[in-house]
């Protein structure tokens, strides 16, 4: 049989959120003195312990979490969410190559002012004031390219995981024919 201290660290595992000792001592069949006894002698095993978790006490209950000293893994290897606007106005970004945010607010209309500031915020796009311009270049950044993967895919790929809406494809659309046509690109073959 298993000590109650690894039954209640399964239980942490498992539930993947904070969990306050009457809870705890519920899911775990034991008494809530029980739970504290055997949450105390958890909690000091990983304090000994070599190891990227942790047992804390939160205001919410005792949680199973990753040191905070691993934030810089979890902030390369998990990308942030972000929303479905955003995320059409950063692929819009990414087949552009660079775009003005003037032009981008064109394209994308005034939201998109929200959706860079959120997407410089966090690091897929790179915003640069342009000399001689009130308004801003925006390019993405490795970061983007590490994350999605997308540097090989068509253009075509690229507008349909971004979006599902045909208003949406079409502007992403016309705004590839114009990268092309800015690049001396023939617009009426399709990319290799």
């Amino acid at each position: 049989m298993f000590r109650l201290s690894s039954q209640i660290e399964a239980i942490l595992y498992l539930k993947g959120q904070p969990l306050d000792l009457a809870a705890i001592a519920e899911c775990a069949g034991c008494d809530r003195d029980a739970a504290e006894t055997a949450m105390i002698e958890l909690m000091d095993d990983y304090n000994h312990r070599d190891s990227a978790l942790e047992v804390v006490e939160t205001p919410t209950g005792y949680t199973l979490q990753l040191r905070s000293s691993f934030q810089t893994l979890i902030d390369k290897m998990i990308p942030p969410e972000i929303g479905t606007g955003a995320l059409r106005t950063l692929a819009a970004i990414a087949i552009k190559g660079s775009i003005s945010q003037t032009d981008l607010v064109e394209l994308r209309g005034s939201g998109a002012y929200q959706h860079v500031q959120e997407l410089v915020e966090v690091g897929f796009v790179r915003k640069r004031r342009q000399v001689g311009s009130r308004s801003s270049l925006l390019q993405v950044t490795d970061k983007f390219h590490r994350t999605y993967e997308l540097k090989d895919l068509p253009i075509q790929q690229l507008v349909a995981a971004a979006t599902s809406e045909p208003e949406v494809a079409e502007q992403l659309e016309i705004a590839t024919i114009l990268n092309r046509e800015e690049h001396g690109v023939d617009s009426t073959t399709e990319p290799a």
